[in-house]
C-alpha cells in the first residue's frame, strides 16, 4: 500500500468515525482461481446496517467505488477489482446474527455476514431445515449467496437462493435503506425490489439481512451410487426416480471418470465407490417422509433401470458415514479440478433433454482445439440442467501450455451453449469475468433495460463498478 494510499484511507477513517476500516489483507485481493488480483483503498468491516449506509452514504457523495465483499468464494471476480480507481471493500463479516427464526412459520432472519453453514445449523436446532446446500457453506455468507443466486446440490427440489427467501433489507446505492424484511409469503405491492438486488451481484445496493425460507427436516435419508451407461440414461434414470418418488428426490448428481481419475491422482485419500472408474456415474440422495424404507426405494429404483438397461452397477449407502463418504467424492471434484489446473471452466446450462447431445457435440468440439489432446470432466446438477463443462491439460502437461487456447476454447463452449439455447452462467454469477459474454450473448432489451435501471439506482456508478454491467 502506497503513502498515498494510506493518507486516503486516514481521511476516511476521519469522515466515518467509529466504523471499522484497515488496509485491506491480501486475501481480500485474491479469488480462488488466482487469475485475477484486485486492489482497494482499504477494508470497512461494519457492525450494523446503519454503519454499512453511513460508508454507502458517504461514497455516494464523494464518487468513492465500493466492492461488497462476501466469503470470498466466488469464481467469476465479481468481489475483486483490478483495474479503475482502487474500491473500498465493504465486508459484512462481523454481521452474523440470527435475528428471529420461527418454526411455526418456517421462517428465519439472518444477517448478511452469516455463513450458510450457521444459518443450517440454526435452523436444524429448531428442527427444520435450510436446504441450500454447496461445496464451500463453511465459508460462503447468506449475502453473497443471495448477491449470485446461488444454486447448489439441492435445486431440484428446494430451487435457487431466490426461490428461498421471501425478503431483505438492502442499502441502496445513495445511503437509504431498503426496510424489506417482511415475513409475508404473499405480497403484492408494486415492484419487487427483493428479486432485483438478488442476482445483481452488489451493484444496485448492498444486502444485510434476509429472511430465507425453512422447511420440515425429512425423516430419513437414502443415497445411492449408480453406475449408468450415458447421460442418456442418467436421464431415464432421473425420470423414473421422480416419478416413483416423486419430490423426495432432493438431489441428482452426474459424475464423470475423468473427475474420479483427477481424485484418485490428486486426492488418493477421497474414496471412491467403484474400481476402476466407470465412464459415468450418478449420486441419487432422497429426503423421506416418515414411513418411507429408502433403501427398498433405492432397490427398486436399481431393478427397474437395470432391466432397461439404463445402469450396471450400483451401491446404496449402508450407514450415514458411508453416505457422506458418498458426498465427499462429488463435493471434492472441484478441488480435484484446481489441483489439475484448468484450461477453462464453464458453468453452463442447456434444457434438460439436450444435455446427453450437448456432452457428445462439446467433447468433439475440444477434440478440433489445439492438437486435440485436452481432457473434459463434465460433471453437475443433472436434474437441473446444470453442468461445470471444464476443459484440462493432457495428460502429464500444464495449462501453461494452452494459454493461448483458452479463450478460443471459452468461445468455441459458450457459443455451442448460446447455440443450445442455454446459459452460458447457470449458477456463478457474470462479475468480471463475464462481462464480454454477456455483452455477446445477452438479449439486446434486457441489457437496455439493465443498464437503464443501474443508472436509475446508481447514477455515481459507485456499486460494484464493471462487474455485470461495463463500466462507464
Amino acid at each position: 500500500m502506497t503513502t498515498d494510499t494510506l493518507d486516503d484511507l486516514a481521511s476516511l477513517s476521519a469522515a466515518l468515525p467509529g466504523i471499522d476500516l484497515v488496509p485491506a489483507p491480501a486475501a481480500y485481493l485474491e479469488e480462488p482461481r488466482g487469475r485475477f488480483r484486485g486492489q482497494a483503498l482499504g477494508l470497512a468491516r461494519p457492525r450494523s446496517t446503519d454503519e454499512v449506509a453511513r460508508i454507502v452514504a458517504h461514497a455516494a457523495a464523494t464518487g468513492l467505488p465500493l466492492v461488497p465483499y462476501g466469503g470470498g468464494t466466488g469464481l467469476v471476480s465479481g468481489q475483486v477489482a483490478p483495474e479503475g480507481r482502487a474500491p473500498l471493500l465493504v465486508s459484512l463479516e462481523r454481521m452474523t446474527a440470527i435475528r428471529d427464526i420461527h418454526p411455526e412459520e418456517a421462517l428465519i432472519t439472518v444477517e448478511a455476514g452469516a455463513i450458510l453453514q450457521s444459518v443450517q445449523e440454526a435452523a436444524e436446532a429448531a428442527g427444520m431445515l435450510f436446504p441450500l446446500s454447496l461445496a464451500s457453506q463453511g465459508s460462503a455468507r447468506i449475502g453473497g449467496l443471495l448477491s449470485v443466486n446461488a444454486g447448489g446440490v439441492n435445486v431440484l427440489r428446494y430451487g435457487n437462493a431466490r426461490d428461498l427467501c421471501l425478503g431483505i433489507e438492502a442499502v441502496l446505492p445513495d445511503g437509504s435503506v431498503f426496510h424489506g424484511l417482511k415475513r409475508l409469503y404473499k405480497d403484492n405491492t408494486g415492484y419487487d425490489l427483493r428479486n432485483l438486488l438478488i442476482g445483481a451481484e452488489g451493484t444496485l445496493g448492498i444486502i444485510t439481512a434476509a429472511t430465507l425460507k425453512l422447511f420440515p427436516q425429512p425423516a430419513s435419508h437414502a443415497t445411492a451410487v449408480f453406475v449408468v451407461e450415458s447421460p442418456a440414461a442418467a436421464l431415464k434414470l432421473l425420470e423414473a426416480a421422480r416419478a416413483q418418488l416423486a419430490e423426495q428426490v432432493s438431489a441428482f448428481e452426474l459424475i464423470s471418470g475423468q473427475g474420479l481419475a483427477f481424485l484418485a491422482e490428486h486426492l488418493p485419500d477421497i474414496r471412491r465407490p467403484f474400481d476402476p472408474a466407470p465412464d459415468w456415474m450418478v449420486l441419487v440422495d432422497l429426503g423421506l417422509a416418515a414411513g418411507i424404507d429408502g433403501t427398498a426405494q433405492l432397490e427398486t429404483l436399481f431393478a427397474t433401470a437395470a432391466e432397461a438397461g439404463w445402469v450396471s452397477d450400483g451401491v446404496i449407502a449402508a450407514s450415514e458415514a458411508q453416505r457422506q463418504e458418498f458426498w465427499s467424492v462429488r463435493e471434492h471434484i472441484p478441488e480435484g479440478n484446481r489441483r489439475v489446473g484448468s484450461v477453462s471452466s464453464h458453468d453452463i446450462s442447456v434444457p434438460i433433454s439436450r444435455i446427453p447431445d450437448f456432452i457428445e457435440e462439446g467433447r468433439a468440439l475440444i477434440a478440433t482445439l489445439g492438437d486435440g489432446s485436452m481432457r473434459l470432466n463434465c460433471f453437475g446438477h443433472l436434474g437441473d440442467g446444470n453442468l461445470h463443462y471444464n476443459v484440462f491439460p493432457g495428460a502429464g502437461r500444464s495449462r501453461a501450455e494452452y494459454e493461448d487456447l483458452r479463450g478460443a476454447v471459452k468461445t468455441a463452449i459458450h457459443d455451442l451453449v448460446h447455440a443450445y439455447g442455454g446459459s452460458f452462467s447457470a449458477e456463478h454469477g457474470i462479475g468480471r469475468f463475464k462481462v464480454e459474454d454477456l455483452e455477446r450473448y445477452g438479449d439486446p432489451a434486457k441489457l437496455a433495460a439493465m443498464r437503464a435501471i443501474k443508472a436509475a439506482l446508481d447514477p455515481a456508478g459507485i456499486m460494484n463498478p464493471g462487474a455485470v454491467l461495463r463500466a462507464s
